[in-house]
């Protein structure tokens, strides 16, 4: 356990060190104070909390305010975060692996299983941190000016740097096997941005395709792959408070992706020549 968490105190130093995480750190405080301001300067507590739409329906305004002040700030924090820490950290392997480096870690008292995992808890605690810095500190503003203190929206910083996770057993395999950050990038985002969200609509894609072999490929590979677009729904649904239960499957099929990758990587590692 010591090895692993020196490996993880030296990619925490790794990551700081990149001016990536300087960013998202400068970004979020940046969020923040804009928040301090409009807060200060605005008397939001002073409107009516009832109005009507329509004539008909009475809707609560600072709830209505609340929920898209949590909807702005955790949406784009799921897109635009993790694609910054995925851009970031798609580099840790490869680093790792250049001439020069991967002899003196291998020289170390240090297995190769550990170093991985080291690597793995260094980058995600990152994540966590820079994650829990933005969310806690709408929390706390929101709390303070409203007067709402909604654990919910608190839960999604682990919702965020699960997915992280996901991804991030993903990049690790295939820097090990590549030793390229630009094609563990690429694969990443496809699954991210592109296969995950077009195989949440596998039941509209099956309607349009009458093949059968087609549409188990196509459920094959939904349960393969992480679920991110489902994780991100729930994220978003979680933050503004329309949570109706957790829907295990995406969560646990992701869980099984990311171990499972992990350990694959963990594999080839220990049989590589260096």
């Amino acid at each position: 356990m010591r090895n692993i968490y020196e490996m993880t105190k030296y990619t925490l130093k790794e990551a700081f060190s990149r001016k990536i995480f300087l960013v998202f750190f400068g970004v979020s405080s940046f969020i923040l104070i804009l928040f301090i301001i409009f807060f200060l300067f605005s008397n939001i507590n002073s409107m009516t909390s009832m109005v009507k739409m329509n004539g008909k329906e009475n809707i609560d305004l600072v709830a209505k305010i609340i929920e898209g002040i949590k909807a702005i700030i955790v949406a784009p924090l799921f897109g635009i975060g993790l694609f910054l820490s995925v851009f970031s950290a798609s580099s840790f392997i490869p680093n790792l692996l250049e001439k020069g480096s991967v002899e003196l870690f291998l020289s170390k008292p240090v297995s190769r299983r550990q170093i991985i995992w080291g690597k793995f808890w260094g980058g995600t605690i990152v994540v966590f941190v820079n994650v829990a810095f933005l969310i806690i500190g709408v929390w706390l503003l929101i709390g303070l000016k409203f007067g709402v203190w909604d654990l919910s929206f608190l839960t999604t910083i682990f919702t965020i740097t699960f997915t992280f996770g996901v991804l991030y057993g993903l990049i690790i395999l295939v820097g090990i096997l590549t030793q390229s950050s630009l094609l563990a990038m690429m694969i990443t985002y496809l699954i991210f941005f592109i296969l995950s969200p077009v195989l949440a609509s596998r039941d509209k894609l099956e309607l349009l395709i009458h093949n059968k072999i087609v549409n188990w490929f196509i459920d094959g590979l939904y349960y393969l792959i992480p679920k991110t677009s489902e994780m991100a729904t729930y994220t978003v649904n979680l933050a503004i408070g329309k949570y109706n239960g957790i829907e295990l499957q995406p969560f646990l099929s992701s869980f099984l992706f990311m171990i499972l990758t992990l350990y694959i990587g963990i594999i080839i590692f220990n049989k590589k020549d260096y």
